[in-house]
């Protein structure tokens, strides 16, 4: 009897929560026909805002899988003054707000700033342009990769590595053929996951972009700027493409933690064989 009154709670939670609002959402985006709904993600303003919010997500993407890796690795693999300090600032996109975040940004590349100044002296703009976009993207996003990969890391130790060094293996041939292999639905996790935040990234785009249509507006602006001028049915279309994208991007994440909870198996196997 309390088995099913908790499953009946967490259903309850979650109709409230999740599957409510998502069900209104999608009523609301195709309440007036599907014309109207394709008309409205086929607007020029909203096929900019998804093309500029996937170049970010790649750009964010591909950065963070190589530092993100490259972090985890020297603070697993290497021992240094200051190793604590800089976990704990590999968190702190956890506990400061986006927008503040992009106050940040304006602080060190406004007009009146060091790097403001040189920059604009080289006339190359960064605030108010894809540059401070994709800097704020990967400050909210660095710790996915980074935090996937550290305890796979711990768990796999070394001594595989230190066995391909001992057989003439150089550290490029041993991150490919031993160290790779072991993490890398690690960092399709970590990718899935920076992929997610990316897509929905909200406060800290809009305070460093200007939000200026057809240039830095990305999908979640153009979602903003449509319920603002009182264009529901737009908003609503558009937020129904960016739910049915992390929609499988859930799917996939699942997919990931079913396949990445046998790497720690795998990796024990490594290390014996």
């Amino acid at each position: 009897m309390i088995r099913r009154l908790l499953i009946f709670i967490v259903w309850i939670y979650f109709s409230v929560l999740l599957i409510g609002p998502m069900a209104y959402l999608c009523v609301q985006a195709f309440g007036e026909g599907l014309s109207v709904f394709w008309r409205e993600v086929t607007r020029p303003e909203a096929l900019h805002g998804f093309w500029l919010t996937a170049e970010i997500t790649l750009i964010v993407l591909f950065v963070n899988l190589v530092f993100g890796t490259i972090t985890a690795l020297v603070l697993i693999r290497q021992r240094f003054w200051g190793q604590t300090f800089l976990s704990g600032l590999i968190d702190l996109p956890f506990s400061v707000s986006p927008v503040i975040t992009g106050f940040m940004l304006i602080l060190l590349f406004g007009p009146g700033t060091i790097l403001g100044t040189w920059f604009g002296a080289m006339d190359i703009k960064i605030l108010y342009a894809l540059p401070a976009m994709v800097l704020v993207t990967v400050f909210v996003t660095f710790p996915f990769v980074v935090r996937e990969l550290t305890p796979i890391l711990m768990a796999i130790g070394t001594e595989s590595e230190e066995a391909a060094r001992t057989l003439g293996a150089n550290e490029w041939q041993i991150f490919l053929r031993v160290t790779l292999p072991a993490i890398r639905w690690g960092m399709v996790y970590g990718a899935t996951l920076t992929i997610a935040r990316a897509i929905g990234e909200f406060g800290a785009v809009l305070v460093v972009s200007g939000n200026i249509l057809q240039l830095t507006q990305t999908a979640t602006l153009h979602i903003y700027q449509s319920y603002v001028d009182f264009n529901y049915v737009g908003a609503y279309a558009v937020a129904a493409i960016l739910l049915a994208v992390s929609f499988v991007i859930l799917m996939i994440l699942e997919l990931v933690k079913a396949r990445s909870s046998t790497v720690g198996e795998t990796s024990l196997r490594m290390v014996n064989s």
